[in-house]
């Protein structure tokens, strides 16, 4: 296919040009005024003149025709596996392309979208098709058919924001009728703090508008927490109450219809991070001594404790003649603080403290029943523990966790980590723990005891108990067999981690998930669960995993440290998965809490008919019925036009768009042509006016 145009290469500049060419309009305009002869062939010879100097060429340019691009993107979106949409996708495409290609001189690209959009958040069928498309230019693309069921997220607001002039065709998989019912979340909070109750606000949605109450069952880390009813289409608020730091998984659920599309969307999953107000901590101190500033100065450098320090200065039975009034300013409230308000704190620290009569056997009772019932207890004990008026021999030594046999040891040792020690968290990895002997100041005291429950996670002299950590009913129990932990707060003979343990000691006594002896955690990343079994155990059993859908699987756990077990499961689905070894169970979400993919379901063609009618396109559903039967439109090929398809046809463009193989150039002011030209126009003159001349001479 040849190709003819003129091309301008002009000799002079522009501006010389325009000047030549009012100078010659002048010329030519004066000749006609002065009604001279011969003024149009002086008119032409300048305009030929003119013309030569523009150079001007005759191009001819030899074109070979390019094919029309038609792409058909298909919706491979999470949404697109409900029911029969699947099959209709996959028929679809199998037949457009065959119909594509049956129209000839078109190029068929296939754009997979929508697929692990979940992880996105949405469905995003425009940016694939935009980088599908990214080397096309748009005078070739002849059109867009989508394969998909309409739940598109990224749908430009004009038409104009395509970049091309094409109609689009949007098939709808699914059918009319389609059912589901959904959670809606309205407000759902990412933090709370601990012990307090956070509000989850959502709506129950379904699409057949019936308004009979549902039943809400509410789960907390795999627990039933509450049931309710919710009324489609009304706001509910469930309270939960954040029972320990780190996340709390939130699960709602309703019940599933049985002609419903999918119960995916019938559970939502709110993760909420559990923080902790601050630390309410009551310090009891008995006989004054070296280590009691090191417990008060630990507890004050931290903002986020308060603490109340209670110390017994002077026992009842010692009577020196001291004035009541010099004695004590105010009165401890020791009625408040070990009855009615002992529920207030979180932790509370006995330091060296013996049973002087000073608190009444009833608030020892409190205690017990305090740390039955969730409370954390950490007793310092001294050498008055293991005689008749240590704390043992109280009402607290029905909690204590071993047993003193009245000895003490006093003579240098060294603290060392137990067996148990070295794979529980407290003390695993302390630092200077990987010397034999550690690299820790030496102790000089001791009470000699015998475990009763609980472990012993640091061994002293000849290898007894030194600290043991016990649970209590639903409480914690934390017992050091030594007072002299402030030699290393001193840095005597370069101290030791004290600061590392005790923190992490609290921290295991208020229940924080990353310190407890027997855990199962899930880290997701990705489409990968990381999974760990923290265990004082000598082995662990497989990790049995169910999917979202309800296929299981099993993970076979393998040592890495002392006390962990780890492996890998690569997620097929995303969702919710449980997770359990028999004894304990975690839940991992994979994907966004509540995917946008999957919070609408029912297929609809309303979202894309706007874009589609505006370039011309149709908008059509594949199927009619239930059945899963598709019907595809005939499908023509048209030149420009403002509408390409109608009731039971859809149309491509014919853009006619071509590429150059090679070209010819002719110059026409240049050569013999040009020349004869400008010959001819000076001898026509000249003869004119030779004639004139002769004339008047007559």
């Amino acid at each position: 296919m040849n190709q003819f145009n003129l091309s301008f290469a002009p000799m002079l500049p522009p501006a010389v040009l325009v000047g030549l060419g009012a100078l010659a309009l002048i010329v030519v305009a004066l000749g006609f005024l002065a009604r001279r002869r011969g003024t149009v062939l002086r008119a032409l010879g300048l305009a030929l003149l003119l013309l030569a100097l523009t150079n001007p060429s005759l191009v001819r340019e030899d074109r070979a025709g390019l094919k029309d691009v038609v792409a058909i993107v298909v919706d491979q979106s999470g949404s697109q596996t409900i029911g029969e949409r699947a099959a209709q996708t996959r028929k679809a495409s199998e037949d457009l392309q065959k119909q594509i290609n049956a129209l000839g001189n078109v190029e068929v690209r296939v754009i997979d979208g929508g697929r692990g959009d979940e992880d996105a958040d949405g469905t995003r069928l425009f940016s694939a098709l935009n980088a599908g498309l990214a080397d096309v230019p748009p005078e070739r693309i002849g059109g867009v058919f989508m394969v998909t069921d309409g739940l598109v997220d990224d749908i430009p607001a004009k038409v104009e924001a395509l970049g091309f002039k094409a109609p689009l065709h949007a098939l709808i998989t699914g059918h009319e009728g389609e059912r589901d019912r959904r959670i809606e979340l309205i407000e759902a909070p990412r933090f709370g703090i601990v012990g307090k109750d956070q509000t989850i606000e959502l709506k129950v949605l379904d699409t057949a508008a019936r308004d009979d109450p549902v039943v809400l069952k509410v789960r907390r880390d795999g627990a039933p927490v509450a049931t309710l009813f919710a009324k489609p289409g009304e706001r509910v608020r469930v309270p939960v109450r954040i029972e320990h730091g780190g996340q709390n998984v939130v699960e709602l659920e309703v019940e599933a219809l049985p002609d419903e599309l999918t119960a995916i969307n019938n559970k939502a999953v709110v993760t909420i991070e559990g923080v902790r107000d601050k630390l309410k901590v009551l310090l009891v101190s008995g006989e004054p001594h070296s280590g009691e500033r090191m417990w008060r100065n630990l507890l004050k450098s931290d903002a986020n404790v308060d603490l109340v320090h209670f110390t017994i200065l002077r026992p009842p039975e010692k009577q020196d003649g001291t004035p009541i009034n010099e004695l004590s300013l105010i009165a401890f409230p020791t009625a408040d603080l070990f009855g009615r308000k002992i529920k207030e704190f979180d932790l509370i620290v006995f330091d060296r403290y013996s049973n002087q009569s000073v608190l009444p056997l009833v608030y020892f009772d409190n205690i017990v029943r305090y740390v039955r019932e969730g409370g954390a207890l950490m007793l310092a004990a001294g050498p008055d523990f293991s005689g008749p008026d240590g704390l043992y021999f109280s009402p607290l030594g029905r909690i204590a966790p071993a047993r003193p046999d009245g000895d003490l040891t006093e003579r240098p040792f060294r603290a060392a980590i137990s067996k148990d020690g070295e794979k529980h968290p407290v003390t695993r990895g302390l630092p200077g723990a990987e010397q034999t002997p550690p690299a820790w100041s030496e102790w000089f005291r001791q009470v000699n005891a015998q475990v009763t429950r609980g472990s012993s996670v640091l061994d002293g002299a000849d290898h007894k108990p030194l600290l043991v950590l016990s649970r209590e009913g639903k409480g914690r129990v934390a017992l050091l067999l030594s007072d002299q932990m402030w030699l290393w707060a001193r840095g005597f003979e370069g101290g030791g981690p004290h600061l590392d343990l005790l923190r992490r000691l609290a921290h295991w006594l208020m229940k924080e998930p990353e310190l407890e002896e027997e855990a199962l955690r899930a880290t997701v990343r990705g489409r990968k669960i990381e999974i760990e079994r923290q265990s004082l155990k000598a082995d662990n059993p497989p990790v049995k995993i169910t999917a979202p859908s309800g296929v299981e699987a099993t993970a076979t756990l393998k040592p890495a440290e002392p006390g962990l077990w780890r492996a890998s499961f690569d997620a097929p689905e995303l969702g919710l998965y449980k997770l359990t070894d028999g004894a304990l169970s975690v839940l991992a979400n994979v994907g966004p809490d509540n995917p946008r993919e999957f919070q609408e379901v029912v297929s609809t063609p309303d979202r894309l008919r706007p874009l589609a009618e505006a370039s011309g396109g149709t908008v059509r559903r594949l199927s009619e019925g239930a059945s899963g039967e598709i019907a595809l439109p005939r499908l023509v090929a048209m030149r420009e036009s403002p509408i390409y398809g109608g009731s039971d046809y859809a149309a491509i463009k014919r853009n006619g768009a071509s590429e150059v193989k090679g070209v010819g150039v002719t110059p026409l002011a240049i050569g013999l042509a040009g020349l004869l030209a400008l010959l001819g126009s000076v001898v026509a003159a000249w003869l004119y006016e030779g004639r004139r001349g002769a004339k008047r001479a007559a």
